[in-house]
């Protein structure tokens, strides 16, 4: 096997569970052995569509069996995956395609009209439709059925690019984290030993793959395991209750809000849960109300911390801690080391604020074509730089103090305020802004946007939202539009947002 990296796993899961389940998908179930030869027949597929190692093969779809192939087809070949979320809105879908210079993609029919723009500007050779199709034009269902089943493989190396992964910048434009097969395979098995996953798992997957926490942290520690995932489209709180009952569900991860809309269902009480025995839960803290309610029926939560370029997992709070480390984000992942820098670079006593830095091979290697963003992400001893702050106790457990990066983190979905003010700030009559967090009880924290108006101007959150809706994803938008006389400045003229969060999260 020349294949040392994510292309190997279906092959080897074959040989060892071919009749295990591995997929549950809507009423269906695909067995490792299907999995395995279905992956094989789309290798040899982009094989004859010119697909080599190092191209960039794009994917917008929801969850689906066929996601899991792709990303495994690619492995197999050396090609890199790049998984595209699909809330993006035609603008960022064309710059995620074009910056990824991706050779093929593959889509969803609903996603015709969002990446037409993007396919036409970029170097895209071949567009794939998942399922059946359009008229007149063959879905995967039916290449996959008329592909050769030859296995297609390539000479991978646990150094060599798997994924691409965007994450919104801090100066406007998502960049494209590069994970290598060796960070998502040490992801997985981080996941592994801190998680306790076990070959007769079910996990219930109801966040989309195309996040790195779905993925890295989700879907591959499970079947490397050859554990079985029950694998949805989408969240629906009573569907996901009923799906826990019917497939006796071990696992289930998510961000707080979706916990919360479980707990919230009407069903929530007369559901069998007792199947569950690990929760997983990231984006933000859990609030006690969540905690409160899951406790009350026996049920646990791991929480934890991470990002893209840490693929995603950095630290892990075990459920026996929940309590007694309230508000910690944990320990360290077991492969995965974490420590806290000053200003100057220098580390910090236990218990002192600074900057967290996380190194390990879960940790990437750098940013698609941004080299100066890259040189700037690591410390001159290899260590990322989070830009966040936080602090280690006494025993190690990291507790996360601010972010530096001022992002937002809306029903777990990352938003970077210099995206949506680069965009507010070209809107006719607004002369200054600040996009800043505010709480929510559902979302943990939505977007508001606290603006200036040169004189005469009228300017509403429905006339903002207009100008953005279409540019921008949905979740970016803000949830309310302030407008204040002026924006609160250092003497060195940056906005003081501490000051406005302060002010509008009362």
């Amino acid at each position: 096997m020349h294949n040392h990296g994510l292309g190997s796993w279906m092959s080897k899961r074959r040989l060892k569970s071919p009749d295990k389940v591995a997929l549950v998908f809507d009423g269906r179930t695909v067995t490792y052995g299907r999995l395995a030869d279905d992956t094989d027949r789309l290798s040899a597929l982009l094989w004859s569509r010119g697909i080599r190692k190092g191209d960039a093969v794009a994917y917008m779809g929801e969850n689906s069996p066929e996601f899991i192939q792709t990303m495994f087809a690619c492995a197999q070949l050396g090609a890199v995956f790049v998984p595209v979320n699909t809330r993006l809105a035609p603008p960022e879908v064309s710059h995620v395609l074009a910056d990824s210079g991706a050779r093929l993609l593959i889509h969803d029919l609903e996603f015709a009209a969002r990446v037409a723009n993007g396919v036409e500007a970029g170097r895209i050779a071949h567009v794939l439709l998942t399922g059946d199709g359009a008229p007149g034009i063959p879905g995967l269902d039916t290449l996959l059925s008329e592909a050769s089943r030859g296995h297609a493989d390539a000479a991978v190396t646990l150094d060599d690019p798997a994924a691409i992964i965007y994450t919104s910048g801090t100066t406007g434009r998502a960049k494209g984290a590069v994970l290598t097969h060796g960070n998502l395979t040490w992801v997985a098995l981080n996941c592994i030993v801190d998680y306790d996953v076990v070959s007769t798992d079910t996990a219930l997957m109801i966040s989309p793959l195309f996040h790195v926490a779905s993925l890295g942290m989700g879907a591959l520690p499970v079947l490397l395991k050859g554990a079985t995932m029950v694998l949805e489209k989408g969240f629906e709180a009573g569907r996901a209750l009923a799906l826990i009952e019917e497939h006796h569900v071990t696992m289930l991860s998510g961000v707080p809000t979706t916990y919360q809309l479980l707990a919230d269902h009407p069903a929530w009480a007369e559901t069998d849960l007792s199947s569950l025995a690990k929760l997983t839960c990231g984006g933000s803290a859990v609030p006690h109300r969540i905690l409160n309610a899951y406790e009350d029926r026996g049920l646990h939560f791991s929480q934890g911390y991470g990002m893209t370029e840490t693929s995603p997992g950095a630290t892990s709070l075990s459920p026996d801690k929940t309590r007694s480390k309230q508000g910690s984000a944990g320990l360290a992942h077991f492969f995965t080391d974490v420590r806290i820098a000053d200003e100057t670079g220098a580390m910090v006593s236990r218990g002192t604020v600074g900057e967290i830095e996380i190194s390990g091979p879960n940790v990437f290697r750098g940013y698609h074509n941004l080299h100066e963003a890259t040189a700037q992400a690591f410390t001159s001893d290899g260590w990322f730089r989070s830009g966040d702050l936080g602090y280690l106790d006494a025993d190690g457990y990291l507790f996360i103090s601010d972010r530096l990066k001022d992002m937002i983190i809306s029903g777990g979905e990352n938003i970077y305020p210099a995206e949506v003010e680069n965009l507010i700030n070209d809107i006719e009559g607004i002369s200054g802004v600040a996009v800043i967090g505010v709480p929510d009880e559902r979302w943990g924290e939505v977007p508001w946007a606290v603006v200036t108006v040169r004189e005469d101007a009228t300017v509403t959150t429905e006339s903002v939202r207009a100008k953005l809706d279409g540019v921008l994803a949905r979740y970016k938008l803000p949830k309310n539009v302030v407008v204040i006389e002026d924006l609160p400045r250092t003497a060195s003229g940056k906005i003081r947002k501490a000051d406005l969060r302060a002010r509008f999260s009362r």
